[in-house]
Parts: C-alpha cells; structure tokens; sequence
C-alpha cells in the first residue's frame, strides 16, 4: 500500500476516534488529502483535514489538528508513524518511524522486480490507443512523441493493477488512403516507364517513389497490364501489408508492441459501420438532410449536428467510422475504459466525438482523449521544427539512431503531452551529467558495480542488521524509494506519465548523496556490518531505480 494511503487511513480512524470519544464533533465525510512536508522541521508528510472541517466542526482549525495528532498518538498499531504533531494555522504534520523505514529495505527487496505494483485498477479492462497514423509511410519525428506517450501510460496503468489492451487503429480506408493508393498507382506506372500525370492532391514524398520503385523490382510490370482499379487495389493490400511492418519496425525501436491491430477497411467490410448507424437510428440519432447522414446534436440545430455518410453515395466520413470504432470498443469488446492519445491537430475533434460516445449511449467519462503537442528540435544555438530540409531529423528512425532510444523516451516523457517542448539533440545524445539520461542510468550502472564489487571481494550480505542505517542520506534514500508506489498511483489517476522521469532524477540524485556521505565498501573489518546493510539499501535502490525504468520503456544498465 502507498505510504500516504496509509497515513490517509491513520488520519481517518483518528477523526473516528476522537468523535467516538467526544473529544471532537461529528465531521461527517471529508477527504484526506496526504502531502510531503516542506522542511524537515514539518516531519515528512502533513494534512490540512483540520483546516477543511472547520467550517462543519465549528471550530478553530488549530484545535482540531491537535484532537487529530492526539487520537493518532493513541492508535496502537502504527508502525509507520514516530509521531504526528499540530503546526499553525492547522496542519496535522507527520513524522516516519526510523525503525520502519529501515524495514522497507526489506519490502522491497521482498517485492524485486514488482516494487511499486498498486491494485487500484482491479483487474478493469482499459484499452490505450496511440500513433495510429494512416499506412502511407514511415514514422516521422512528430509520431515519436505520441508513442512515448501511449506506452508509458499503458505500462503505468499495468503496474496499477488494469488488464491494459495496446492498440493501433489502422486507418486504411477512407479519402486519404484513397489519393495516397492513386498516387502509388501512378508512381509505379511512371516508374515502369508510362507518362503518367498525379492525381490531384497527389502524395508528393520521395519515399512513395522508391516504393513505387521497389515494388516495381519486386513485383514485375504485371500491374501495368491489368485495369487500373484492379491494380490499385491489389497494390493497395501490398502497400499496406508492407508499410505496416515498417511500422512495427519503426515502433519497436522505442520498445513499443502492440496488442491488436485493428484495421477501419476489415471494420467497414464485417458490417459493423453500418450496425453502428442502425444503432444510432434506432436510438433517434440520425438525422438526413441534404443527401447526407448526420449524427444529430444535443438540441443545437444544424450547426450542432455532423455528417457520418456523405451525400452522393460519398461513403463514410472520418467522423463516422471513429463513432463505430468507439462502439466497438465500448459495445463490443467491452473496455471499462478508453484511452486515446492523438495530435494535437485533433483539438476539434475532442468535444463531438465524446458527444457521439454518449449519443451510444455510453458514458463519456469513460474515454480519455490525450492531445500531444509538436515538438521543435534544438540543435546546436538554433531551434527547428522538424521538416525535410537537410540535416534536420524527418523519420523517427532517424532520430532513434541519433540520440537512442532511451534518450527519446525520457525526454518525451518528461514534459506534459500538452505543453510544447523543445528536443536538445546534442544533450540528449552526450554522455555527461547535464544529461539527466545519462545521469540516471548511470546510477544504476553504478549501483551495479558495487554489488559486482561486493561478490568479487565474497561480501556476503543477505544477513545484515538494518537498524545500522542511521544516517541522513540513508534515510532520505529510503523515503525516496518508498515513494514509487504513489508516483504510480498518481500517475494513473491523472492519466500522465511525466512523474517518472522527475522520480527517476531524484531517486538517482538521493543515491549519488547516499554514495558520496555513506562509504559503502570498507576494508576495515570493524565496518562489515555497516556495510553489509548498506549493501541491502543499494539493492533495494537497484530494485526501484530499474522498476522506474521499465515503467519509462528504458534500459537499466550495468555498465557505462
């Protein structure tokens, strides 16, 4: 259990308490808000509960805080707090017990690879869409940002305890892959020798020339003998199969797998579009008006509805096929909850698309939708946008191959996905202490190397007396470790993987303070003990910095 859940549930039965014994009036609900202390004259954690109930209680905030740190002085059973206190204007602040924190060690060491695992989901089922670019080439710079994002928020809510579905929709039908299978058509014809002219609107990227080129070798000139819509579509299957493996491969460079690939063409062709809408019409949402189909909005007229058919035999709008997605996910396949993470570019989309999820009938808090910003890249004195110019990154690719794939998942994760970030190239890619990559992971390298140091030198010390750990840097050590479980915690309750990378710095900079004050390795006999237990808190530091780092999709490693 997180540390400020429990003191949570110590503040609730002292207010219990203290009503019961008539010391304090009935407070009826209220809830108990933990937060760290600042300065450690304020103890480690405080609540301003005090402050809240007074309004109901009638009383002077002061004089209830002291009735709360009195009742939870009197509680028998709470190994975690030394003390609790009363501080103007009306703080209850808290002070951890040394013996306990020391018994953390234990803890988490105990709990290895899962320190940190919360079960505030219960095992309810939350799908994470993310990226979900349309196949039409390789993954630029802009994506890169959006699957950092998706993934460590997938991994968080795992390690809260949800049963987490990864998914990419892929969008491989519609007007867009229409002009993007027209324009492949017509660079493979060119290709193969034929004057051909681009459609309209045509797809002008250098890659779909080499592509039409490839496919080409690959395939022969068969497709120039066939009628064009019979060869646009059988490369349009080739062209999709081919640029989605491109897309694994893009994908996984930063780590990232994929549960479900789920393809808008099979969803138009199984029927299931077309349930969606009867759905809809049966529910008296459908509205048509000018040939076209419309989803009807909530009593705004014209100007609130949208079109989910085109007029004409147009087919199905962008819009519509995302409301049968959605009905699907919810209707279907029965997500307790839905995460989407998309561009910022789909800022207008947000609004009507929780609308349509509540005209099905569906709770619309029941799906979250993630903008991301754009990302400029710095490098050297000047700062860019990303574009085709030379010696600017364009593929996320090539951007992996610059800075790694560490560096581009935490600096990603390190800022709010709607907040505008710039990328420092040259920083990302140095191996120095500025670098908060580097500077992480090379803790851990170290930490790595005293436990090798230690074997080689046939320290043993799974036995060690823990009440040995008395030093301030340990302590503050151990209650930075001890802080993981609420970093997930929070983070999956405000649906953001940004706490990670802060952790991650701070736990590195509590053991880099540990290191330097606390002589791990003595050569003087008298000083076995002391080490021995200072060699279990490494440990658990290894337990809990690498934790932090899977969570992020990052390396821990052991050496540098």
């Amino acid at each position: 259990m997180p540390i400020t859940e429990q003191l949570a549930a110590y503040v609730r039965q002292a207010l219990k308490d203290a009503e019961a014994g008539g010391d304090l009036p009935a407070a009826g609900s209220v809830e108990i808000v933990i937060d760290k202390s600042r300065g450690a004259e304020n103890g480690d954690f405080s609540t301003n509960a005090a402050l809240r109930l007074a309004r109901t209680m009638q009383m002077a905030p002061i004089a209830i805080a002291e009735k709360i740190a009195i009742s939870m002085g009197a509680i028998s059973d709470a190994p975690e707090i030394e003390r609790a206190w009363a501080a103007a204007p009306g703080f209850v602040n808290i002070q951890l017990s040394e013996k306990w924190l020391q018994s953390q060690v234990v803890a988490v060491r105990a709990a290895g690879t899962d320190f940190g695992s919360v079960d505030i989901g219960q095992g309810e089922s939350v799908q994470v869409e993310f990226v979900s670019v349309n196949p039409t080439g390789p993954l630029h710079v802009g994506h890169a940002r959006g699957a950092v994002i998706g993934s460590g928020i997938a991994n968080l809510f795992e390690a809260a305890g949800y049963d987490v579905t990864r998914e990419y929709y892929v969008n491989d039908a519609g007007n867009q892959m229409r002009v993007y299978n027209d324009t492949l058509y017509v660079r493979y014809m060119q290709a193969a020798g034929h004057d051909m002219p681009l459609p309209e609107g045509a797809y002008e990227g250098d890659y779909l020339v080499e592509y039409a080129r490839d496919l080409l070798k690959r395939e022969g000139d068969r497709f120039t003998k066939m009628d064009r819509a019979e060869a646009i579509t059988e490369m349009a299957t080739l062209s999709v199969k081919d640029t989605l493996d491109m897309i694994r491969e893009d994908v996984a460079l930063l780590g990232i797998e994929y549960d479900v690939w789920f393809s808008e063409l099979a969803m138009l062709e199984s029927g299931k579009f077309d349930q969606t809408i009867r759905y809809l019409e049966d529910r008296g949402q459908i509205v048509d008006r000018d040939g076209a189909r419309w989803l009807s909005g909530d009593g705004d007229g014209e100007d609130g509805d949208n079109v989910v058919i085109r007029s004409g035999g147009g087919g199905p709008t962008y819009f519509g096929t995302d409301i049968a997605y959605h009905h699907d996910k919810f209707a279907e396949r029965h997500f307790g909850r839905v995460i989407d993470v998309w561009g910022a570019d789909h800022h207008g989309h947000v609004a009507r698309l929780k609308s349509a999820v509540g005209a099905l009938g569906i709770d619309p808090e029941r799906l979250t939708i993630i903008l991301n910003q754009m990302v400029s890249f710095k490098e050297g004195e000047e700062t860019v946008r990303f574009s085709k110019r030379k010696g600017v990154m364009v593929t996320l690719r090539e951007l992996v191959g610059e800075v790694g794939s560490d560096a581009c998942r935490y600096i990603f994760m390190s800022r709010s996905p709607d907040a505008q970030m710039e990328f420092d190239i040259e920083l990302a890619a140095s191996q120095s202490m500025d670098n908060p990559v580097y500077y992480v992971q090379y803790a851990h390298a170290r930490i790595s190397s005293i436990l090798r140091n230690a074997d080689e030198q046939e320290v043993e010390w799974e036995e060690a007396d823990l009440g040995l750990l008395t030093h301030e840097a340990e302590m503050e050590l151990i209650k930075r470790i001890i802080e993981l479980p609420d970093v997930i915690v929070s983070s999956a309750e405000r649906v953001e993987a940004t706490q990670l990378p802060y952790y991650a710095y701070e736990l590195a900079r509590s053991f880099t303070g540990f290191y330097e004050q606390c002589r791990v390795l003595s050569e003087d006999p008298d000083d076995l003990p002391v080490s021995k237990a200072r060699l279990q808190l490494v440990d658990a530091t290894r337990y809990a910095l690498a934790r932090t780092l899977s969570l992020m999709g990052m390396s821990a490693p052991e050496k540098m």
